[in-house]
């Protein structure tokens, strides 16, 4: 009688320590939102994570949510990295981190300057990673008096790098402009050589995993292929990821990752900018797997 007692017991503890596996072995997952939105967003997308994976623990950092977001970029990544490093410290496994259109730029910042960072995966949802160029509303809520071709003006100078968008506004036209003036995204790209290079690849280099999420009718992040890493040449015809100057001399350490295996690229048609977080498909195609 004792010995069945004894194995009934052991069983009943494997079978909560399987429980306890399934429950808590999820990654916490932080969403850093994008311009013009906030946590109120990303309820939808937090719930999929949820029912998906019971148990995580999702957060959406709810800093310069809505207009706010509109801040210098530089000014926001030190204020998103002390979001960040509070829920990291916790999590001796390490966090899953899913940044939306701005907030992916964002994320690129945070990883590239954060020492000892314990992000696992790195999910970019539709985001301007290799910078932007369109003529979208979002830039005529912004810019109202200024045409596509002319916004330049406005971005590159001491002023206009203090408006978020400017901080990866690249024109294709005029890129000496934008090297001389945009203090932000040429610096992640290694487009501008800066004493801690080196440092910010290999901080960079420490996610296990790099999933990049876009779409052709996606109407705001201009050309699209951004979201990939793709950008315009000077004839605005789309150079793919594996074709820019910074992946062939892996500045940030993207060919290293790519090498690896460690770069995923998903790319869903019929999906409009501000639907992703809440498309279904989208998160059961592209996001569900990599946020175990």
């Amino acid at each position: 009688m004792m010995e069945t007692l004894q194995v009934l017991r052991g069983s009943l503890l494997l079978l909560l320590l399987v429980a306890g596996v399934c429950i808590d072995g999820y990654k916490p997952v932080i969403i850093v939102h994008g311009l013009f939105d906030g946590p109120k967003q990303f309820q939808t997308l937090s719930q999929y994570i949820r029912k998906a994976h019971p148990g995580t623990e999702v957060t959406t950092i709810d800093i310069y949510d809505d207009k706010a977001s509109v801040a210098p970029l530089w000014v926001q990544v030190e204020d998103f990295r002390k979001e960040l490093a509070s829920i990291m410290q916790k999590a001796d496994d390490g966090v899953h981190v899913l940044c939306f259109s701005q907030g992916g730029v964002i994320c690129r910042a945070l990883l590239s300057t954060i020492p000892n960072h314990n992000v696992h995966t790195f999910i970019a949802l539709s985001s301007p990673l290799a910078g932007q160029y369109g003529a979208t509303e979002y830039l005529k809520r912004l810019f109202p008096n200024y045409l596509k071709k002319t916004v330049y003006r406005a971005c590159y100078n001491p002023v206009g790098q203090l408006i978020s968008i400017c901080d990866y506004w690249k024109d294709p036209h005029h890129i000496p402009l934008y090297l001389k003036h945009n203090n932000f995204l040429p610096l992640l790209d290694g487009e501008k050589p800066h004493k801690d290079m080196e440092a910010w690849r290999k901080n960079f280099l420490r996610i296990k995993k790099l999933v990049l999420i876009g779409g052709p009718d996606d109407g705001i992040i201009t050309p699209w292929q951004s979201s990939l890493f793709g950008f315009y040449d000077s004839n605005e015809n789309v150079v793919e990821m594996r074709n820019q100057e910074f992946y062939k001399k892996d500045n940030f350490g993207l060919k290293t990752l790519d090498d690896r295996g460690d770069v995923s690229v998903c790319v869903c048609a019929g999906v409009k900018h501000t639907n992703w977080h809440s498309n279904h498909t989208v998160f059961s195609s592209c996001i569900e797997k990599w946020l175990t």
